[in-house]
């Protein structure tokens, strides 16, 4: 029964999740731009708080804003993705700590402790590395 309604899960979707991605909205409410909420002045973007696209200034290399944009909502994305991996690593670490120092000498509650504690600094690094991409982007791309 339960591989029944399995079978019919995968069927389902694989026919009503194209017909839900093709779906698209008219061409006059997608964005010609966008707000930039970081200060770009260096790669030749406005400063923070002002609109950058069509319809307005043309800012950007060269009077391309598309660049401007990404390279807005890469800062925005890789910020969330610091700010929340940074949380969970620190309450990771807070975890791992408490297991460790209440293993009262079982080497497997110690061992487990440890192993947490590593890997929430390994989440860290990463967390790190996180704030890093959009300047290797830019170095990339010669910005």
């Amino acid at each position: 029964m339960l591989k029944k309604l399995f079978v019919i899960f995968i069927l389902s979707a694989t026919i009503l999740l194209p017909l839900l991605a093709t779906a698209q909205e008219p061409p006059e409410s997608i964005p010609k731009g966008c707000t930039l909420k970081y200060d770009l002045t260096d790669i030749g973007c406005l400063g923070a708080n002002n609109f950058c696209g069509e319809g307005g200034p043309s800012c950007g290399p060269d009077g391309k804003w598309g660049i401007c944009c990404m390279f807005n909502t890469m800062y925005t994305v890789t910020n969330w993705v610091f700010y929340i991996m940074t949380v969970v690593a620190v309450l990771m670490i807070v975890f791992g700590g408490f297991t460790y120092l209440t293993a009262a000498g079982d080497p497997g509650k110690a061992s487990k402790g440890k192993n947490i504690l590593m890997y929430a600094i390994i989440g860290l690094a990463i967390a790190l590395i996180a704030k890093v991409i959009p300047s290797l982007v830019r170095f990339v791309l010669g910005l």
